[in-house]
């Protein structure tokens, strides 16, 4: 399957310790295309915010339990997170700030 790399691409992930691998190892964490892979990935990142990728991680995030309404069960659909090291000095803009 071909993806553009904004499809790759869904969304960055703000969470305290995605946050804290920014700050203390350069790596930045985004929700991915559950079809993309790790090469894909890579070149999404490189091109959209023009930064050297050394390497990737990727992770499934199974669903989970939920409850609809007045308790009816359901559940989420799973996620697929990555987890990018830049190289030191390098930065991603959407992140700045946080």
């Amino acid at each position: 399957m071909k993806l553009t790399p904004y499809q790759v691409i869904l969304a960055p992930v703000r969470t305290e310790k995605s946050l804290r691998l920014m700050k203390d190892e350069n790596k930045y964490t985004f929700y991915v295309h559950p079809k993309a892979n790790k090469t894909q990935i890579k070149e999404a990142v490189e091109k959209i915010f023009g930064v050297e990728v050394l390497k990737v991680n990727v992770v499934k995030l199974p669903p989970k339990q939920r409850r609809w309404g007045r308790g009816r069960p359901g559940r989420t659909n799973w996620k697929k997170k990555a987890i990018v090291k830049l190289p030191e000095g390098e930065t991603i803009s959407v992140f700045e700030g946080m």
